[in-house]
């Protein structure tokens, strides 16, 4: 197993770089840019705004063909000024090389809009994502596993109708509805103020003490990780009762049965571990999807400025070196968590070798 672990991490980097390569060739074959978004917004201006707009650059009022959609009527030196902030005065395999030469060394480089680097930026939304990811995800395991045991064990009863039209009913629902929701409920949009509206934790969270911080922060993430809960765990419920299912009808059961175990013997002590092989192998895809893209909705409705609304406020305004450092650490976290699973995998049934693979 040992070498199998250092395999997959030597492997990282060059997954990695892949990801990052695709990316920036789809980038660069995409139509429009940070160079065109700055200029949609100088075209969008009023006067004034426009004469404070070109203040850094000497203007040349006459202008000439251009590559940009938007250039026409633009000064041409305002173009010009624009490609060198952005980077764009230079070759697209100087751009590429630099990357890879900055990432190498963990550099994400800064914003095009933000006076902040990536890596500042991603430390300061981290948390939230992180928060609302391994929160809604511990919950949807401690709910859907035994709800789907359960339910496998008392298939076709009162039991198993009833808590199946309840899962349906939930994973039916959309998110941003059930946001909607509570907020109008219980966040002080018509009814009752509970529960805060925005942000992780109180403005003054640095005046309070211990007990009062961890209160505060269960406090502002009730809303948005019960939304994401019950948006989420159907899915998990129904695969855990039907890999029960599926093995209990085998004959490994039958055969346990025959010789008198117990119900709980069979269930929990060789029923559950074989079972449990599906479910573990999912846990990285969920993960993921809690951290990032299940939460995206959740931050702006909720507005919690985690990484999903980093990066989806960087792809709509082209601000490329958010995007490709948000992505770096999605591809980090996700084949991090895919080795964690392997081992998982290894450690409920020590019968799965991947080194023979």
């Amino acid at each position: 197993m040992r070498n199998y672990i250092l395999k997959r991490l030597l492997l990282i980097p060059f997954t990695l770089w892949g990801i990052i390569t695709v990316n920036f060739i789809i980038i660069q074959l995409a139509p429009g840019g940070p160079v065109d978004y700055m200029l949609a917004q100088y075209r969008g201006m009023n006067t004034d705004s426009k004469s404070q707009f070109t203040a850094t650059a000497e203007v040349n009022t006459s202008t000439a063909q251009s590559k940009y959609v938007g250039a026409q009527g633009v000064p041409e030196d305002l173009v010009k000024a624009l490609e060198q902030q952005f980077g764009f005065d230079k070759p697209w395999y100087y751009r590429y090389g630099k990357m890879l030469k900055d990432y190498l060394c963990f550099d994400f480089g800064k914003s095009y809009y933000r006076d902040k680097s990536i890596t500042e930026l991603i430390k300061e939304r981290l948390p939230v994502s992180v928060s609302l990811g391994l929160w809604s995800t511990l919950i949807i395991y401690l709910i859907a596993i035994p709800l789907g045991i359960k339910k496998a064990r008392k298939d076709g009863s009162i039991f198993d109708t009833v808590t199946s039209f309840l899962v349906v009913i939930g994973s039916a629902m959309p998110v941003f509805l059930l946001a909607v929701f509570f907020i109008v409920f219980f966040a002080g949009g018509t009814y009752f103020q509970w529960f805060p509206l925005r942000g992780l934790v109180s403005d003054n969270w640095d005046t309070f003490s211990s007990w009062h911080k961890i209160t505060d922060y269960f406090h502002h993430i009730a809303l948005p990780v019960l939304t994401m809960v019950i948006g989420g765990f159907a899915g998990l419920t129904m695969l855990t009762k039907n890999s029960f299912l599926d093995e209990i009808n085998k004959q490994y059961v039958l055969t346990a049965r025959a010789k008198g175990a117990s119900e709980n013997r069979i269930l929990y002590g060789h029923v559950f571990r074989n079972a449990m092989l599906i479910i573990i192998a999912g846990f990285p895809s969920l993960l993921i999807k809690m951290l990032f893209t299940g939460s995206l909705l959740i931050e702006v409705i909720f507005s919690l400025n985690g990484l999903g609304l980093l990066g989806y406020e960087a792809i709509t305004t082209r601000d490329y070196p958010v995007v490709f450092g948000t992505l770096y650490i999605f591809g980090l976290i996700g084949l991090v968590l895919k080795l964690v699973s392997d081992i998982t995998y290894c450690l409920v049934d020590p019968r799965i070798n991947f080194e023979k693979n």
